[in-house]
């Protein structure tokens, strides 16, 4: 891939989100049109114009590297992917249509198969996150970078994690145990990965589920944050892998490593 710059094009991403965030809360408000894709997920015209919108704005700015987005068989098909865009424009829809306010935009780009830059917007909680290498992950707030990963409110007798459900797997509860979690909120979408790069929260465990679009972005905020992410056995987590399926994750702040 011929060298990019990773902070330029984010950058340039960042009012492309926003306004996909906004025009995502207006189709919403003006009432979603909805359908059920195969895998019986739900879909609605939210997600297609978003999607448009953000793969429009990053066809301009790398051309030469492919997109591959959940509402798309676009290079899906395309085998040994090292570098690429990972997007999932409506993370959360089940939020997104019962008018809750968790789901996010999700753009994360690949580079060697490794998460090298994300954006996150969560526009029902008014919150923007994005990264482009080891310690430039940050949080938009009221237009200015605030660097991520600097909590000063961790208390290692009180670890609190974000959780799939309210019901913990055996499994899960054990890796809980393990790391001293006290607590747990359920949160559904890839914010998770976002209140954990600001220590809102400490980490997350999940068995293998959802699809690399789902965690792309927030993975590049994390880790960019100072934290890390992981399967069960502590191994790295690559992309472009076999149907773009996750493998077992934990998820923890650069407070509990």
């Amino acid at each position: 891939m011929t060298k990019i710059n990773i902070q330029e094009i984010v950058e340039n991403l960042l009012d492309t989100f926003l306004y996909a965030g906004k025009i995502s809360l207006e189709l919403r408000n003006q009432g979603l049109t909805k359908k059920v894709k195969s895998d019986n997920t739900p879909v609605t015209n939210g997600d297609m114009e978003v999607n448009k919108i953000i793969t429009k704005k990053i066809k301009e700015l790398t051309p030469q590297i492919p997109i591959i987005s959940e509402e798309s068989s676009d290079n899906k098909s395309i085998k040994n992917l090292n570098d690429f865009w990972l997007i999932d424009p409506i993370d959360g829809t089940y939020d997104y249509i019962n008018n809750l306010d968790e789901f996010t935009i999700n753009a994360g780009l690949i580079v060697n198969k490794k998460p090298a830059a994300g954006l996150i917007n969560a526009p029902g909680k008014k919150r923007m996150f994005y990264s482009y290498g080891n310690n430039f992950a940050f949080e938009l707030i009221n237009g200015k970078p605030i660097e991520l990963g600097n909590s000063e409110n961790f208390d290692k007798n009180k670890i609190k994690f974000v959780s799939y459900s309210n019901k913990i797997k055996p499994e899960i509860e054990k890796i809980h145990k393990t790391l001293n979690v006290k607590e747990f909120v359920k949160m559904k979408s890839s914010l998770k990965f976002c209140v954990i790069a600001s220590g809102e929260f400490d980490g997350y465990v999940a068995e293998p589920r959802a699809c690399e679009w789902d965690i792309a972005a927030g993975h590049a905020i994390l880790k960019h944050s100072g934290g890390n992410v992981t399967d069960f056995n502590g191994k790295e987590i690559l992309y472009g892998k076999k149907d773009f399926k996750n493998p077992s994750l934990i998820l923890k702040s650069k407070n509990i490593l």
